[in-house]
């Protein structure tokens, strides 16, 4: 008999943590290699996650709810045979591998600033109100880790007041008559009246504040937007929409010819289809878009691979299927991997104008704003015209506005162009 140990899985690029959000085993079960034994929840995707070994579950190592980092041990399972040697429990989830997790992050990241921190950081000194700029770190390269927030934390919870104590004035020792306010609790620092509603934070959404965090924290974002008469599109569109939906059995959506473009442009501006890699920039030979779809809880990004070489019937399909997929809680961990550049359809909410926040680690991402109807100035006259706005957020550190603004320009000038003669569907 041997003792193996189950880890928290990498369910995505950039994931960095998963929360169990059901346990499908419990101590005693025997289970199968592929087995499933736990569903788990990331900023990414809903997955459960199989077993990879045949045996007995000996212990699970994290309640329901709980989240953990990439590579720490969620369950222990016997087998029969193995390599592994036996290993106790306190080995298991004790301090070490928790700083190796840590060290390993700040490694993969090629992190050497101390303002840079671990997701397990982020997420603990959020939860105890602590500012990170006044933590003085202890681990490589001056890094703040988990232990030099734990010993913050028992700080604050010591007594403040270890001299000898005040004596009281006779004015302050009598009773002051209490104010009559409306009756209130206190969440963190927000104030919660009577008749507020308070709604538990479910571990979805945690992640995504996480993820969206690192990306503030960590990118130089900037903005930049460009306008499009989308006229023709409009117009070209709407004279196929019928006959397509009939034939093919879904949509030909707006959004599939902006993706189309988008493509195309990335490909002859392959310096905007680049990561940040700490110190060399890694410029992606495959475009693969990720696109935004929004449930009523969460945002997921799905990935259309080789978009560049797919038809815009081909992108429509997809569009349609990857939406399905996650709504119906039935998308692959593999269907959200890959990603090298992000499409947000924001305009399907009536926006016109907005800032992305870059899906880390990508270097952009592009929002499609709604297409309205405006007066426009076309060879001096005034004409109708359908607009679109184009925004687009990027890395600074991977990208100027000189080559982002030839870049919108092109997906502009594809877009201005698009008819039946310039544009096939198939």
């Amino acid at each position: 008999m041997t003792i193996e140990q189950m880890k928290m899985p990498q369910l995505g690029e950039s994931v960095t943590e998963g929360t169990i959000s059901s346990w499908l085993v419990k101590p005693g079960d025997v289970v199968n290699k592929y087995d499933s034994i736990a569903e788990v929840m990331t900023d990414k995707v809903n997955a459960e996650v199989p077993s990879s070994f045949s045996g007995t579950i000996k212990e699970l190592k994290a309640e329901e709810g709980e989240t953990l980092a990439v590579g720490e041990v969620i369950c222990v399972i016997e087998t029969e045979t193995g390599s592994s040697t036996t290993i106790e429990n306190e080995d298991l989830r004790g301090d070490e591998p928790e700083q190796a997790i840590e060290d390993a992050y700040n490694a993969s990241e090629g992190n050497s600033m101390k303002s840079r921190y671990s997701p397990a950081v982020l997420k603990l000194s959020q939860e105890n109100g602590i500012d990170l700029t006044t933590i003085q770190g202890t681990g490589r390269e001056g890094r703040i880790t988990r232990k030099d927030l734990l010993k913050q934390i028992e700080m604050k919870d010591l007594p403040q007041e270890t001299a000898q104590p005040k004596v009281k004035t006779e004015e302050q020792t009598q009773p002051k008559p209490k104010p009559k306010v409306e009756q209130t609790s206190s969440t963190g620092t927000v104030p919660v009246h009577k008749g507020d509603i308070e709604v538990p934070v479910s571990g979805v959404r945690k992640a995504i504040a996480a993820n969206m965090l690192r990306s503030k924290q960590e990118v130089p974002h900037a903005w930049t937007m460009v306008e499009v008469d989308a006229t023709n599109l409009v117009n070209y569109r709407d004279s196929l929409k019928g006959e397509f939906k009939q034939k093919e059995g879904y949509n030909l959506t707006y959004f599939a010819f902006f993706v189309k473009a988008i493509a195309q442009s990335l490909k002859e501006f392959p310096e905007v289809n680049s990561m940040w890699a700490g110190d060399k920039i890694i410029q992606k030979k495959d475009i693969n878009i990720s696109i935004a779809v929004a449930t009523d809880k969460a945002l997921f990004v799905p990935v259309i691979k080789h978009a560049d070489e797919k038809t815009i019937k081909g992108i429509a399909r997809e569009i349609t299927e990857l939406a399905d997929k996650v709504r119906t809680g039935k998308i692959k961990s593999d269907e959200m991997q890959g990603g090298t550049f992000t499409v947000n359809n924001t305009g399907s909410f009536g926006s016109i104008q907005s800032m992305g926040i870059i899906n880390y680690p990508q270097a952009a991402i592009l929002q499609v704003e709604s297409i309205v109807k405006r007066p426009v100035i076309v060879n001096d006259m005034i004409a109708v015209r359908s607009m679109v706005n184009l925004c687009l957020s990027l890395d600074h550190r991977v990208l100027d506005g000189l080559v982002c603004g030839r870049f919108l320009a092109r997906v502009k000038e594809i877009i201005e162009d698009m008819s039946k003669e310039n544009t096939p569907i198939y």
